[in-house]
């Protein structure tokens, strides 16, 4: 292998390398491609996994300013090499350095919902001990309490099915005791201090039949939303989530106009703040949200006073060969066919995103890339607003991306990808 000295002087002198641009990566574990930035932009280190070139006032006039390897976790080579340039440097948005969210998923009472939006409200399995058969329901409010004071997370995501919450009456007022039960966790997840996302699990669909496209009309869907809204108002960190992976929708304009439509009742219903994740076609894939014309689309919603305040586009991203987040092994870090072209999409745009699903199995491949991605949305905070994994809540550990730590009490055990990667320090 090359001294780490003579490549530098062989890549400044000889210009035969690609620079990379203004917040592409250019170093970490595994990374392998251009190490020097163009410029007016320094290479700079966010963890072992990722660096970034970044502008800045510290880089303006810098050409190829800094080179950052890393082949193992603590094992990183820094050498720098200044010329001066007439260029001026981009401005630095503001980041942080961390997403304000973290958070994973608290599923079981999405249990018997299908991807063709049909819910077989029998098969549900809530992650609330006090509800019948109450000797062993997962203890929803006790995993909460866990991520929240042990690995600082701070956002919930409690999936559910619309047919649950209207007891299969379409267009009908929501259940009393249904939405009892599934209050339960909400009221468990606001008690932690956390940011709380009810997240209604249909895939834009009742039955097999998209809302406003062949379905449920429009009405039908603003209704449960709004008797929501009225019922949750109050709650600042309650975060409104529309619909779960939208997929096979005919018209993406007219899916943005029931999406439009819920935004209105929500506000109209009083919930005048909080978030609401507005979510794309093709399942919400932050690899297709440009593409597919979701966010074109969805840029057209707004709030009643005409701002987009509050409004987040929601993603989903598996690092699985599929996509699919059905297979244990994962073979990407979603950076450059997903991420990166999102972070500079919403830069231009003036909007932020949430990754509200992503997850990998338990092993050393997903640990690697889960947490380059999530490294990589730590270093574009000022787009990327946090990641929420999934799930844990009523999954046991037969499934195969299963984040439910084991225990109870004050005494519990993380899986290993939420140890390496989704829990924080602090």
């Amino acid at each position: 292998m090359m001294p780490s000295a003579l490549l530098v002087l062989t890549i400044l002198a000889g210009g035969t390398l690609a620079q990379q641009s203004v917040w592409g990566q250019c170093g970490g574990i595994g990374w392998s491609g251009a190490t020097s930035c163009v410029a007016g932009s320094c290479c700079k280190t966010q963890n072992d996994y990722y660096a970034q070139c970044t502008p800045g006032a510290g880089c303006a006039g810098a050409t190829a300013t800094t080179m950052t390897t890393a082949t193992s976790r603590g094992a990183t080579t820094t050498t720098s090499k200044t010329t001066s340039t007439t260029s001026k440097a981009t401005p630095t948005p503001s980041n942080t350095g961390r997403t304000r969210f973290a958070g994973v998923n608290i599923a079981g009472f999405d249990f018997g919902c299908g991807t063709d939006g049909t819910c077989n409200t029998s098969k549900i399995y809530p992650p609330v001990k006090n509800m019948p058969p109450s000797y062993n329901n997962p203890d929803g409010a006790g995993q909460m309490n866990h991520f929240y004071k042990d690995d600082h997370m701070n956002i919930f995501r409690l999936p559910v099915g619309w047919q649950y919450l209207v007891n299969n009456n379409l267009g009908g007022t929501l259940d009393s005791t249904n939405l009892g039960y599934y209050d339960q966790l909400v009221q468990s997840c606001l008690s932690t201090g956390a940011y709380c996302i009810i997240d209604i699990h249909n895939y834009a669909r009742w039955n097999g039949a998209i809302i406003g496209q062949g379905g449920p009309t429009n009405d039908q869907f603003v209704s449960v939303w709004k008797q929501l809204a009225t019922k949750y108002a109050s709650q600042s960190r309650i975060w409104f989530g529309i619909m779960n992976e939208p997929h096979d929708v005919p018209s993406i304009t007219t899916w943005a106009a029931t999406v439009q439509a819920v935004v209105i009742a929500i506000r109209n219903a009083g919930a005048t703040s909080q978030f609401i994740s507005l979510p794309g076609n093709d399942w919400q894939s932050a690899g297709a949200v440009i593409s597919d014309g979701s966010a074109a689309a969805l840029s057209t919603v707004k709030n009643p006073d005409g701002t987009t305040t509050n409004l987040v586009f929601d993603v989903h991203k598996y690092l699985d060969s599929d996509n699919s987040g059905t297979h244990t092994e994962c073979v990407t870090d979603n950076i450059d066919g997903a991420f990166a072209p999102l972070a500079t999409w919403l830069r231009q745009n003036g909007r932020q995103a949430i990754l509200t699903e992503t997850g990998g199995g338990n092993t050393a491949s997903c640990q690697t890339y889960m947490c380059q991605q999530i490294a990589y949305l730590n270093a574009n905070s000022d787009v990327f607003l946090g990641y929420v994994g999934w799930s844990a809540g009523s999954f046991d550990n037969t499934y195969e991306l299963v984040e439910t730590p084991t225990g109870g009490g004050s005494s519990w055990t993380d899986t290993s990808l939420v140890k390496s990667c989704l829990a924080r320090s602090s």
